[in-house]
């Protein structure tokens, strides 16, 4: 389906709400919760403080990660009705790490606009602030809670060469770091914690020297993670030079094909056969 500029039909509008700081929300924001019909929303209480500051009374509904599926249908009715509908979540932007997905999504396949607004979004300045490369990144999110699950992830990030970017909560932020540097190693980080609030704070350096001050940060996190800077790229060299960089550096030659069947994710029989092929 090619759904090309937004034509005049009702939409969704997906509204990034302040991470933090109430003040910060867009102009653009403010006044399209003032225009639209009906305002989604993760937690009702919580959207109402918002737009009581701004003096907004609009309708409410629940819409969370919970009743998504179920919000699609009535959703889609009120769109076919004419009526344009809000979503936001309780903190920055939705879908990022929030609910939302699931009913934009539903929009989207019945064949409506989903427009979304730009603003608030907790990854963006801690990877300004982190002193962290900050080209090309991977936004990660949220790791598996269960440890096992989350040291599989760990393990598909190992290799990754770029920065990612990881959110957490206080109450597993300290096994998550101890995770990491099993799995990655003693990796350059930096932890923000409450962005955009009073007690604002960037801790950078490696995951060994944080581990034993993270116990006493408070609230919530994004780690900025350093990636694999060791990985040395072999893609321009053919085999048997592969194999005989190695093995100029004392390497014993089994050895060094072996090392080269694993870097190049082959079977050693390959690198054997064609090693003594081309020598």
């Amino acid at each position: 389906m090619i759904q090309k500029s937004y034509d005049d039909s009702a939409s969704l509008y997906l509204i990034p709400t302040p991470i933090g700081n109430l003040d910060d929300i867009t102009i653009r924001a403010l006044n399209t919760l003032k225009t639209v019909d009906e305002v989604l929303c993760e937690d009702t209480r919580n959207t109402g403080i918002l737009l009581k500051k701004y003096d907004i009374n609009k309708k409410l509904t629940s819409c969370h990660e919970y009743n998504e599926d179920k919000m699609i249908d009535y959703v889609v009715s009120k769109l076919k009705n004419g009526y344009n509908l809000g979503l936001v979540t309780d903190q920055g932007s939705p879908i990022i790490s929030d609910p939302g997905y699931v009913v934009a999504r539903g929009v989207i396949d019945a064949g409506y606009n989903v427009i979304s607004l730009p603003g608030a979004t907790a990854f963006v300045p801690a990877l300004s602030s982190s002193g962290i490369e900050p080209s090309p990144f991977l936004f990660y999110g949220f790791l598996n809670a269960k440890k096992s699950k989350q040291i599989e992830e760990l393990n598909s990030l190992k290799d990754y060469k770029y920065t990612f970017i990881i959110y957490e909560a206080v109450h597993r932020i300290k096994s998550t770091l101890e995770n990491m540097l099993d799995v990655l190693g003693d990796r350059n980080i930096c932890i923000g914690r409450e962005i955009s609030k009073i007690h604002e704070e960037y801790t950078r350096g490696k995951i060994s020297e944080l581990l034993p001050i993270v116990d006493s940060m408070k609230g919530e996190f994004v780690i900025i993670v350093e990636g694999n800077k060791e990985i040395v790229d072999y893609s321009n060299l053919d085999i048997v030079s592969h194999v005989n960089l190695y093995v100029e550096d004392g390497m014993k030659e089994m050895d060094a094909i072996k090392l080269v069947a694993k870097e190049r994710k082959v079977a050693k029989s390959i690198v054997y056969s064609e090693y003594h092929k081309g020598k």
